[in-house]
């Protein structure tokens, strides 16, 4: 049976279709989902996150546990700041991609995805058995709310009546929220700017409620799936999986080589270089490439697989991510996608596929 929102019962009273996500019932859409991607490009739109892994590494070496556990360099991020990194295996295959935030110098909030939570949990627990750290799951204890748009500074400072010019990307601070003590971060998963609300689960209701009386547009998974797609933004079980390591993925760059010692460090070295690119598609017409199809070369032979795809709300055309031969990944590449018996014509292009105006 899948675990209710904190949210549930509101999601109920705004009508929202439900999907089990990770063992969670989750809003999937409102109404539209093109009209609640619309909302978080030109306004702002407001999620339930709440099926997130929330995880505490505490303790003197909380720091030194994080830099073995994790890829990249924790100790160096300041309190108050955050760091997207990955959780990796011994033969460097990525188990989750994390937001891992600083709270304070001893204390750390480790962002997992809800499909991965006791995954990391359990990873995390085992590799900092040596170190004067505790992990906790905490992930019962949290409801989160995230505001995403141009907007989204505007109703969040209204919300928690806060200056929100010196919280940097990729930052926290201690909030109130519609009268509740919160935690909030600036990150985000669309594309746009944004804001995340961690609260807890009866704090929510009033928070979320604060939120859409300035003007966030309630919105679903289903658009958060084509917002991220559009800001070329990996989704754990699509871009990256266990066979897949962060060079595969084109994110090489959270790899902290400059660490003495982590896990994952020796496959990770061997395995940098790769023949293969995680890379975007452009298509034409109306039909999109979806996850699992096929990517065909000029001679129809399969040279790769469609990781995410769907027709562009913003773009109005269709996008796809797909790694496809390191040979083949240059902007401009002609290349096909097998949909459903037809071959229809991509172009490779850059990723993203949308930045958000200056």
């Amino acid at each position: 049976m899948s675990t209710p929102s904190p949210l549930h019962e509101v999601h109920q009273s705004l009508g929202a279709s439900f999907t089990d996500f990770a063992g969670w019932s989750m809003p999937l859409r409102y109404g539209s989902e093109l009209a609640e991607h619309k909302a978080v490009r030109t306004a702002s739109g407001l999620f339930d996150l709440s099926h997130m892994g929330e995880i505490a590494v505490t303790g003197p070496q909380a720091a030194a546990a994080l830099d073995f556990a994790l890829v990249g360099t924790l100790s160096k991020v300041k309190p108050g700041r955050a760091r997207y990194t990955m959780l990796c295996a011994e033969d460097g295959g990525v188990l989750d991609d994390l937001v891992v935030y600083r709270l304070a110098d001893e204390e750390y909030m480790v962002v997992a995805n809800a499909s991965n939570a006791a995954t990391v949990v359990a990873a995390l627990t085992e590799r900092a058995a040596d170190f004067d750290a505790t992990v906790t799951d905490r992930s019962a204890e949290y409801a989160l709310i995230a505001v995403q748009g141009p907007t989204s500074a505007e109703i969040v400072a209204a919300v928690t009546g806060a200056t929100l010019d010196g919280l940097k990307y990729y930052a926290s601070m201690p909030a109130t929220a519609a009268g509740h003590d919160v935690l909030l971060a600036r990150t985000g998963y669309t594309g746009e700017d944004g804001f995340e609300i961690y609260a807890t689960a009866a704090q929510a209701p009033e928070i979320w409620a604060a939120c859409a009386e300035r003007g966030a547009t309630p919105a679903g998974l289903a658009c958060r799936d084509t917002l991220r797609l559009e800001a070329g933004m990996p989704l754990y079980g699509n871009e990256l999986t266990a066979e897949l390591t962060p060079f595969d993925a084109g994110l090489g760059r959270v790899v902290k080589f400059e660490k003495p010692e982590f896990v994952g460090r020796a496959a990770l070295e061997k395995r940098q270089e790769t023949d293969r690119a995680l890379v975007g598609l452009r298509g034409e017409g109306r039909r999109a490439p979806r996850h699992g199809y096929s990517v065909l070369d000029a001679d129809s032979a399969q040279v790769g697989t469609v990781t995410s795809g769907a027709l562009s709300p913003t773009l109005g055309h269709p996008i796809a991510m797909a790694y496809v031969p390191a040979a083949l990944s240059a902007p401009g590449t002609a290349l096909t996608v097998d949909i459903r018996g037809a071959k229809a014509p991509v172009e490779v292009v850059a990723l993203p596929f949308y930045q958000r105006p200056a």
